[in-house]
């Protein structure tokens, strides 16, 4: 079992957590006693979502826990809010002294938030346990904890302590470890097992890529294959990415690392499978065996691939990998990845214009994703200041529907822009001071509100362009609206 875990009844010295709502906090804050009831109340505690409290005992020490969490019956509570105990609390044993939306769910959340990565620097010396609630199986629990364990420990390993070798070396462990089979085809020996895109992709790096391929199982029992992107550090190539893009390009191999502690965890149960873990594990790094733009290469499969852009290098040598999955022709194929920064604009667009292609549509009007992500933070936007007359302002951004807005030109001073001036929004420092939910910045918001009001006033022109033929004929201007609110005068003023 898993160390942050204590068997229940192992100690009685336990300090009780007591799980609070909106719901039930006045009868559990009449049960307290008066000392803890004062406390409680003199330091702020609010049954809201998050909060926390530590309540002593007669002695001076800790006597207990006040954590807050939503009502039972929201749809939309946070089954994991128990995993921010960890950094709240001192070091101790805890248990659980009333029931959480999902005591199971709560329990690995609690260990889960108990990690430290502390392989570089040493971390505090606080050691926190928990008493294993009742009805829950600590050793599913614990399997859990450490497959993801072993995935944060690989993310959180810089590239220059973990490259493709050291990628093989942590499989290779985790094979020996519940008796798995594995191999792998390392630097041009992927050119003579027909791995051409990993090797394109990995061998302008000093460290050769490879292909790790772990199984494990009866051939008899239903055939899982998982695949995992192992990209150790992904500089974009010759297309190379931007200072801010390149940052934590060594996270690029969470596929894998997600993979193998998926691995962990199905063969540490004994499932009845035949399993497969395949990880394409290369660095794409820059020198003069970079691959290049409008470069051609024939993949495993068969067909040609020609390079639109070197930081697509997942794709590639994703490629390889599942042709060789599919050759096995298993009961199940999975695959995961980081995904690239582009996945927005690329998936949507080419989602909709096939769409339009399979109706039919010769023409095709672009409806980009700027609609609906100008629109995102306005709907966000719950904490508008003001009366009516803003609030049913903000009611008409919620009706305005993106899918049906085509982006016009921005113009310099659009009345849109002009207009939102007057909405009194909360500035940054507050945006980002708020906890209980983020907000929009001024800018950020009066940005995508003026956005919103051009896509709705665009759309409302075109609806009206014959009417508004009709009316410029007749040579008739309209009488000046009068003013709501009388003009100030110069010693007002």
């Amino acid at each position: 079992m898993h160390p942050v875990f204590l068997p229940r009844g192992h100690s009685a010295t336990t300090v009780p957590v007591t799980f609070v709502n909106a719901a039930n906090w006045p009868d559990l804050r009449g049960a307290l006693d008066s000392r803890a009831r004062g406390f409680a109340d003199a330091a702020g505690f609010e049954p809201k979502a998050g909060r926390h409290c530590l309540l002593p005992s007669p002695d001076g020490g800790l006597g207990g826990v006040l954590f807050a969490l939503e009502r039972p019956e929201e749809p939309s509570k946070d089954l994991f809010w128990p995993g921010a105990l960890p950094a709240l609390l001192p070091g101790g044993a805890y248990r659980f002294a009333t029931a959480a939306h999902d005591q199971r769910l709560a329990a690995l959340a609690f260990a889960l938030g108990a990690y430290r990565f502390t392989r570089y620097r040493k971390q505090d010396a606080k050691e926190i346990t928990l008493e294993l609630p009742g009805n829950v199986d600590g050793e599913d629990i614990s399997r859990i904890v450490e497959g993801v364990t072993l995935a944060r420990d690989l993310i959180n390993t810089p590239a220059n302590d973990l490259g493709p070798a050291e990628l093989e070396t942590a499989a290779r462990t985790l094979a020996e470890r519940h008796g798995a089979k594995l191999r792998a085809i390392a630097g041009d020996d992927l050119l003579a097992e027909n791995f051409p895109l990993i090797h394109a992709v990995g061998r302008a790096a000093a460290r050769p890529p490879r292909l790790i391929d772990l199984t494990w199982g009866d051939p008899k029992h239903p055939r899982v294959t998982l695949i995992g992107k192992g990209v150790c550090f992904d500089s974009g190539g010759l297309d190379i990415k931007p200072e801010s893009g390149m940052l934590n390009m060594k996270k690029d191999m969470g596929g894998a690392a997600a993979m193998l502690a998926l691995a962990h965890m199905l063969m540490h149960r004994a499932i009845k499978l035949r399993l497969r873990v395949l990880i394409p594990a290369v660095e794409n790094a820059i020198s003069g065996a970079s691959f290049r733009p409008r470069d051609v290469y024939r993949s495993r499969k068969g067909l040609t691939v020609e390079i639109g852009n070197t930081d697509a290098e997942g794709r590639l040598i994703l490629a390889d990998a599942i042709a060789l999955a599919d050759e096995d022709q298993p009961d199940l194929i999975a695959d995961m990845a980081t995904l690239t920064g582009n996945r927005d604009p690329a998936v949507l667009h080419r989602r909709r214009g096939a769409r339009r292609r399979a109706c039919g549509l010769r023409q095709e009007r672009k409806r980009p994703v700027v609609a609906a992500a100008a629109l995102a933070p306005v709907r966000r936007a719950a904490r508008v200041q003001g009366g009516g007359h803003q609030q049913r302002r903000v009611r008409q951004f919620w009706r305005v529907d993106h899918r049906g807005a085509v982006l016009a030109e921005v113009r310099d001073g659009g009345q849109g822009v002009v207009a939102c001036r007057r909405l009194r929004l909360e500035s940054g420092d507050q945006a980002r001071a708020t906890g209980r939910r983020r907000m929009p910045s001024r800018p950020r918001a009066l940005c995508a509100i003026g956005v919103a009001l051009w896509l709705r006033a665009d759309a409302a022109r075109s609806k009206s362009t014959r009417s508004s033929t009709q009316r410029h004929r007749c040579g008739k201007r309209p009488p000046p609206t009068p003013r709501s609110t009388p003009k100030r005068s110069t010693a007002s003023a």
